[in-house]
């Protein structure tokens, strides 16, 4: 009896809906706004209506629910818009870096989460960010690198060192130490010597900037390289 209810109250709602659509509430239109990113065929499955059938058989609320769940998707609205459109704005997650862990690569956006791991030759110029605690940290520590247009435009990678300080690979080899506090204020003080200097221009293997007081560098094999009084020059490992 259960199962013949059921039968009943579902020819009881297709009845209403066609003669709804009969009235001229069908779908005709379906706007999508905002998506760049977001997977086409699955948008299509969630939506899962075509021309012609009945608006008031789509369900708003349960497409929203399922479209938030898309990982590109930070915020989304669905709407009937009577007589014969549906409507899906969408606001998507902003890619921040590709991030590298147990061998695995993947994109990450601004807050840290985790966008997509396939096609992602063409986020291939985004930095590259290493360690465990990336989506914790990095937000933060791309907020400070933005502040120094001059040297974010250099650095190709950085790696999270026991998930408390960050080591820059910058074009040419170089590498960068930072320190663990006063990040801001380490990446300021390189910036400033590179415009006075050409510090990041010059033969150098490492520039370590973890003390306050100090820069110190390491010149690549073989440099013969002079550096004027204000920098420790040393061959050994900092």
């Amino acid at each position: 009896m259960s199962g013949a209810s059921t039968r009943v109250s579902d020819w009881a709602e297709n009845k209403v809906l066609a003669s709804t659509a009969d009235a001229g509430f069908k779908v005709k239109n379906i706007l999508v706004e905002g998506r760049h990113y977001t997977d086409v065929d699955a948008l299509k499955a969630i939506i899962n209506m075509r021309a012609g059938d009945p608006i008031f058989a789509f369900k708003p609320d349960e497409a929203h629910d399922l479209i938030a769940k898309l990982s590109w998707v930070k915020d989304v609205k669905v709407e009937r818009r009577l007589p014969d459109t549906i409507f899906v704005g969408i606001k998507e997650r902003t890619p921040m870096a590709l991030w590298q862990h147990n061998k695995r690569v993947s994109l990450i956006d601004t807050d840290g989460v985790f966008l997509t791991d396939h096609k992602l030759e063409r986020f291939k110029d985004y930095i590259i960010l290493v360690g465990a605690e990336v989506p914790e940290k990095a937000p933060e520590f791309l907020r400070l690198l933005r502040s120094e247009p001059l040297l974010l435009e250099r650095v190709e990678a950085a790696t999270l060192v026991s998930g408390r300080r960050w080591d820059l690979q910058l074009k040419g080899d170089i590498t960068v130490k930072l320190p663990e506090d006063e990040t801001a204020l380490a990446l300021r003080r390189l910036v400033s010597m590179h415009e006075e200097e050409k510090l990041m221009d010059k033969d150098i293997a490492v520039i370590d900037v973890r003390e306050p007081t100090r820069v110190t560098v390491r010149t690549k094999p073989g440099s013969v390289q002079e550096y004027q009084t204000g920098f420790q020059k040393t061959g050994g490992t900092i």
